[in-house]
């Protein structure tokens, strides 16, 4: 195994997993991409082991701070710890089960649906021990369907093809998910990320618990999750998104949960949805808004703020005095009082006033590292709006 020597350590021992390539004593280009490399300070003392790629932004990414071997051994005591933690306060048998860094396994996702799991390698470093991974997640987890969704955007950034594929059993029938009391049916291989928006799940109750009554909207809807919860709980619902294969999978999950009387889709593009609605003052009793991320990369900042600032204050105008808001940013970029700021302005174009009920983040297995501030990255934002 190689030696990468750091000059500026100080991220590394305050407990970040990424190393940038100035924060490198020489060029990541000598090394082989993908590599695992040993990490050392400049007076070789041992900072850690991680892979390499000299193609990318961060030059390496930390798997351990021991002398350990980086096998199956090694991946399989980590998923393992994943799990356990998730033990602490899942209660489904639906779960992120690996959260990329959140778990110190950067570039690593694994969504379990049932008895089928999402698997997405998302960096360069992490797919050459793909072999061993995919070994240890079938010894922990014996599903009877495996997926590959290597079809992020991500893997570009990395140097890496985009693919999906099925490599153990098949979705003759689709996989059927509980959350608490309300059953989804998903498509972990043709749906948007690995299949279904897991990180949303406590703000969908929390929201729901809250709006019980009157009528309600949901843009950007995708499968419906956000509209079969709040139809639950007795709101009548209507779902907005462009995508027909979300559409009628949302009409499906409704009727899946006999709430097909409550709920009705529409496939639209949401701003000209919103655009329509716009003379509608004061129609809806509960909002959702729950938009792809707008903000991908520092340089669109402005433009995404932009977007979002306009659907939000289109939203409070939509709804009667004391509605219901739930609206939120997966955009990284976009941290939490960035988007307070934006909801300000927004409540101001609206001419409306608006009180926080709840601030929150992702679910609870989508675990924050606290010295990897990147790994929280949603914010959902419920209020009262006047």
């Amino acid at each position: 195994m190689e030696i990468v020597l750091v000059n500026r350590p100080s991220r590394i021992l305050a407990g970040h997993l990424w190393v940038f390539s100035n924060e490198l004593s020489t060029s990541p280009k000598k090394f082989v991409p993908g590599a695992l490399v040993e990490l050392q300070d400049r007076k070789n003392n041992f900072l850690g082991i991680g892979y390499v790629n000299p193609h990318s932004l961060i030059s390496v990414r930390i798997l351990t701070r021991q002398k350990e071997e980086i096998n199956k051994d090694f991946f399989k005591k980590r998923i393992d710890n994943a799990l356990q933690y998730r033990k602490r306060f899942v209660t489904s048998n639906s779960f992120r089960a690996v959260f990329s860094e959140g778990d110190l396994l950067p570039g690593l996702i694994v969504d379990k649906f049932e008895d089928c799991i999402s698997v997405q390698f998302l960096t360069l470093g992490m797919e050459a021990q793909s072999s061993v991974v995919l070994e240890a997640l079938e010894e922990i987890f014996s599903p009877k369907t495996i997926i590959l969704r290597n079809d992020s955007s991500a893997r570009t950034l990395e140097g890496i093809a985009l693919e999906k594929k099925i490599i153990k059993g098949d979705l003759s029938t689709l996989p059927r998910i509980k959350e608490d009391d309300t059953i989804f049916e998903i498509d972990p291989f043709s749906g948007q990320k690995t299949g279904f928006f897991l990180d949303q799940a406590e703000n969908r109750k929390a929201f729901s618990s809250l709006a019980g009554k009157g009528v309600g909207l949901d843009l950007f809807c995708y499968t419906g999750a956000w509209s079969v919860k709040l139809a639950g709980a007795g709101v009548a619902m209507t779902g907005v998104d462009s995508s027909e294969a979300a559409v009628k999978q949302a009409e499906k999950n409704a009727e899946l949960n006999g709430l097909s009387d409550k709920c009705a889709f529409v496939r639209s593009d949401v701003f000209d949805f919103i655009k329509a609605e716009s003379s509608k003052k004061e129609a809806y009793d509960a909002v959702v808004l729950d938009p792809p991320a707008f903000v991908k990369s520092k340089t669109r900042i402005n433009e995404g703020l932009r977007a979002y600032r306009e659907s939000n204050g289109a939203c409070m105008k939509l709804l009667k005095k004391g509605g219901l808001f739930a609206t939120s940013s997966c955009s990284y970029h976009v941290d939490k009082m960035t988007f307070l700021d934006m909801l300000r302005d927004a409540a101001r174009d609206a001419g409306r006033t608006a009180r926080v009920i709840e601030i929150r983040s992702q679910a609870k297995d989508h675990p924050i590292s606290l010295t990897v501030p990147e790994t929280e990255y949603l914010k959902c934002v419920i209020m009262e709006v006047n």
